[in-house]
């Protein structure tokens, strides 16, 4: 009879560690988001451009000239791509029509990119290398200036790079992950109605499956030394306001160019909720740093 239980109870535990593979590999490797609009939709020309990582992953992207030697890179976030249409797409057009020039790509494991698995900003720091060495080599003169504009993950991405890439010079982060286990764990209950306490059995096979490595985001409160403006939403149910404070209080005293804003909106829907707001406030701060 022993022997019955045993083998219940160890069948029921490969279930489990079975069902947490599972979640584990839908989270990093979501469903690719492709839209249909483009930049000619909102009445800019545009070229499609593809480049390569270091790893040899091939990106595609969108390059869009607004008549400037300064030039934006909008960073979307996690399942999302360049054609994402809450906060891409305006994005973009705000950019365009400030008189910047844009380069809106799609991440590795994401859109029209290659790249099977996502890392949810670790190895997507390699994405935005590639991005800038790119702008570098194809339009050196349109790159005397380049900042960041990244939601979620790509807000994740924005304060690495202005930590690791010398060509970047400041960068505004909204609904940035800083705590990027509470989030994910949230991120279970939040989307898939699942237990928080889950996150802890998922987290190594998402490792396991991405080849990521550990992110702690709160040691580059130390690093950033460039401008930065970060953006948190009270509503926001993955990335609590406190977390964001406490990144910004930590950085404000090695960095005086950072700012912290924040709102009444949930997650990355700021510019949704205020529009106005958003592009007043980041637009004077790209006036005032790129």
């Amino acid at each position: 009879m022993i022997w019955i239980i045993l083998v219940v109870i160890l069948l029921l535990f490969l279930a489990f560690l079975g069902f947490s593979a599972f979640v584990a590999y839908k989270m990093t490797k979501p469903e690719r988001f492709v839209g249909d609009w483009t930049p000619k939709d909102l009445g800019f020309d545009y070229e499609n451009v593809e480049f390569t990582t270091e790893e040899g992953l091939k990106l595609r992207g969108w390059w869009i000239e607004g008549g400037s030697d300064k030039t934006v890179l909008p960073l979307h976030g996690y399942t999302r791509s360049r054609w994402d249409d809450v906060y891409m797409k305006q994005t973009t057009e705000f950019l365009l029509n400030e008189g910047y020039n844009v380069l809106a790509f799609d991440f590795r494991g994401h859109g029209e990119s290659e790249g099977k698995y996502t890392t949810v900003g670790e190895k997507e720091l390699l994405d935005v290398k590639a991005a800038v060495k790119w702008l570098m080599e194809n339009h050196p003169e349109k790159a005397r200036r380049v900042a960041l504009v990244g939601f979620s993950m790509g807000a994740v991405v924005t304060i690495r790079s202005l930590a690791e890439i010398e060509g970047v010079c400041c960068g505004v982060a909204d609904s940035p992950p800083i705590y990027l286990d509470r989030t994910g764990a949230r991120g279970l209950r939040y989307f898939a109605s699942l237990p928080e306490g889950l996150y802890n059995f998922v987290k190594p096979f998402t490792k396991l499956f991405s080849g990521a490595k550990e992110l702690n985001m709160v040691e580059y409160a130390d690093r950033v030394r460039k401008p930065l403006l970060l953006i948190a939403g009270e509503k926001d149910p993955l990335v609590k306001v406190e977390e964001v404070r406490e990144f910004y209080e930590r950085n404000r005293s090695v960095n005086g160019n950072v700012e912290l804003w924040v709102t009444d909106a949930p997650h990355v829907r700021t510019l949704k909720l205020h529009p106005e707001e958003w592009k007043r406030k980041v637009g004077e701060f790209l006036g005032r740093f790129l």
